[in-house]
C-alpha cells in the first residue's frame, strides 16, 4: 500500500504524512511541484526524524509519475466522489491519492484514478484536512487488509 501526495501546498501536512507512512510502514509517492522548498524546516519539523525511515518516491511531475509502471488501484480522495470509503473494498496494494490543499486534483488525475472515495461530512463541512482524510482512509485500508504493523 502506498499514498501518494500530488504537489501538496503545506509542509506541516506533508511532514505529518511522511510520518504517518513511515510510522505504518507504508510506501510514500510525493509528485512535484509542491508549494514549498523540499527540504523546508517545517517539513523537518512535522515530519521529525521520521522521515529517514520512510520509503518514498519523488517524483518531478504527474506525467513522471504515470509514466512509471505502477501495481494496485489509484484510488482518490475527493468531494466530487459518490463512493463513501467505508462502503470500499481495499486491497493490499492500492495507491491512496490525496491532492493539493488549495484545489484538490485537476481533471486529468481525477480521471485516471481507478476508484474515487469520499468522506461523508456534516453539513456545512465540506472536507478534512489532507493529512486527517489520508489518516482515516489508510486506517481503514489498514484494517482491511490486516496490513497494520
Amino acid at each position: 500500500m502506498r499514498i501518494v501526495l500530488f504537489e501538496p501546498d503545506i509542509p506541516q501536512n506533508t511532514g505529518t504524512l511522511m510520518r504517518l507512512a513511515a510510522g505504518l510502514g507504508v510506501a510514500l509517492d510525493l509528485i512535484e511541484p509542491c508549494g514549498f522548498i523540499l527540504d523546508d524546516r517545517r517539513l523537518r519539523r512535522a515530519g521529525m526524524d521520521y522521515i529517514d525511515h520512510l520509503d518514498w518516491i519523488r517524483h518531478q511531475s504527474w506525467s513522471a509519475y504515470r509514466s512509471l509502471p505502477h501495481q494496485g488501484r489509484l484510488v482518490l480522495l475527493t468531494t466530487r466522489a459518490a463512493t463513501r470509503y467505508t462502503d470500499f473494498a481495499f486491497a493490499p496494494d492500492d495507491r491512496i491519492l490525496v491532492g493539493r490543499e488549495s484545489a484538490g486534483v485537476p481533471d486529468e488525475v481525477h480521471e485516471a484514478a481507478d476508484a474515487r472515495l469520499l468522506i461523508p461530512m456534516k453539513p456545512p463541512a465540506r472536507s478534512l484536512n489532507v493529512a486527517v482524510g489520508a489518516a482515516m482512509v489508510l486506517g481503514e485500508a489498514l484494517r482491511q487488509s490486516a496490513a497494520f504493523p
